[in-house]
């Protein structure tokens, strides 16, 4: 199975925290690194391949 990492990043685009993760595939790790968007974006990797950005999420008030 492949191995991917999902980096938290700031507003600042420094890196606040990472995950490994074991995965059968894209889809898969994409679905297990939405879960851990809150109030700041993710990058998720493969290796040297970027695989998704996904936006943070903004409260609208």
């Amino acid at each position: 199975m492949p191995e991917y990492r999902a980096y938290t990043v700031g507003l600042d685009g420094h890196i606040i925290s990472s995950e490994p993760m074991i995965c059968a595939d894209d889809e898969e790790a994409i679905e297990r690194a939405r879960r851990l968007v809150e109030g700041h974006g993710i990058e998720l990797w493969s290796g040297a391949r970027l695989v998704a950005r996904l936006p943070g999420r903004t409260s609208r008030r």
